[in-house]
């Protein structure tokens, strides 16, 4: 008899949400228009000059190798966009080019977590960030956020939470599925709460770009001993192109290194040199054109579901959800999902998705839909809740 699959595997929660879209797929299968708005994931497709770079690329023969590190020219142009975009002076040497945000946290969680250690983090958070420290035989330490810390880890939780089994904390700014931001100052707080007890601090600013009336702060401006986990897939739309970034300690990198030779020898070649047209100011015109369609989206969405009822009780300043408490009008929150799935055609997340602190009670939208679709999706919501019965589930 075959032996079972890894406790590791098992260990590994599904996305709860997958189920529903297997589900819409099948409604669209029949005929039905669903809206989505479970998908993280831009809804405009690559913009023009970076699919160009990637088609000249093919052309001109990129398609070998680059070193695990990643094209120096790529490492120098991040380099640049933080001198300009930040105002911080980051050596080229201390970026490594990875296989999507992903393939970052893999190298951070492989190299600063051993097996029984943990990284606190937010619940509600990316389910994934958890999944990747089992997988490196570590844990996450969930600790509970409401809207009372707009969701985020601050220097007082840590000074909780930490334990003898702490090694560090991971934090994400813009966060999903909440969209708030982390200050210059909580950021500050957390570095000292961290620098105090010989912990890392690992910060997600994968959604930076995506602000709304704020600038994002990058970790880097406060400690530069931080670990940044980016990606071109959410500002630079590159998401199926599976391409981000790691900024480490100089002193980091030649573990990280060696890891990145290991685990995937290097990231897409043709990606990389696509990536290249990001930083060019037509390209970076069309990005902030998009981030402003997502801000008119916001705006749209954010009252219209308040005024249904949904409690938000904090306003996301960046990424593209919005997380919502359903205990207004009671029930499970995958419940509630599959009602309207079923009976609207509108598909949205449970919260069960991004945790375990008051997850059956929330949902998260994606406003990744254009303003028309998102008014359809209102009124289909709305006609959607009069027919909502809690206590026949």
């Amino acid at each position: 008899m075959a032996q079972p699959y890894s406790a590791r595997s098992r260990a590994i929660e599904p996305f709860h949400v997958m189920a529903l879209l297997a589900r819409a797929n099948e409604l669209q299968a029949d005929g039905h228009d669903v809206i989505h708005l479970e998908i993280g994931e831009p809804d405009f497709t690559t913009a023009a000059p970076i699919v160009a770079a990637g088609q000249a690329a093919l052309a001109n023969g990129h398609t070998r190798y680059t070193a695990a590190r990643g094209l120096p020219q790529l490492r120098e142009a991040i380099s640049g966009f933080y001198a300009q975009r930040y105002g911080v002076n980051i050596d080229p040497q201390r970026i490594l080019i990875t296989p999507g945000g992903s393939g970052a946290l893999l190298l951070a969680s492989s190299l600063l977590v051993d097996p029984g250690k943990h990284w606190l983090l937010a619940d509600p958070g990316y389910p994934c960030n958890r999944h990747f420290l089992r997988l490196v035989e570590g844990a996450a330490q969930l600790v509970p956020v409401g809207p009372e810390v707009r969701y985020q880890l601050n220097a007082d939780l840590v000074e909780r939470y930490w334990d003898q089994d702490s090694v560090g904390a991971l934090v994400a700014s813009p966060a999903n599925p909440t969209g708030t931001l982390l200050s210059r100052d909580e950021l500050e707080g957390l570095s000292r709460a961290l620098r105090e007890r010989g912990g890392h601090l690992v910060v997600d600013e994968i959604y930076h770009g995506l602000t709304y009336g704020v600038d994002a702060a990058s970790v880097l401006e406060v400690d530069d001993d931080a670990f940044v986990l980016n990606s071109f897939s959410k500002y630079f739309g590159m998401t199926g192109w599976r391409l981000g970034w790691l900024v480490a300690p100089e002193a980091a990198v030649p573990e990280l290194e060696k890891l990145a030779q290991n685990l995937y020898i290097s990231a897409s070649t043709i990606a990389q040199h696509a990536a290249l047209a990001c930083f060019e100011p037509a390209t970076l015109a069309i990005l902030e054109e998009r981030r402003h369609e997502f801000q008119r989206r916001r705006d749209f969405l954010l009252p219209a579901l308040r005024e249904l009822g949904f409690g938000i009780a904090v306003a996301p300043e960046g990424a593209f959800y919005l997380y919502a408490d359903i205990s207004t009008f009671g029930g499970d929150a995958f419940a509630f999902c599959r009602h309207f799935l079923e009976t609207e055609h509108v598909a949205f997340t449970p919260g069960l998705d991004f945790g375990r602190y008051q997850a059956s009670q929330h949902v998260r939208f994606a406003y990744t839909q254009s303003l028309p679709r998102l008014q359809q999706a209102v009124e289909r919501i709305a006609r959607g809740l009069q027919s909502w019965r809690p206590d026949a589930v």
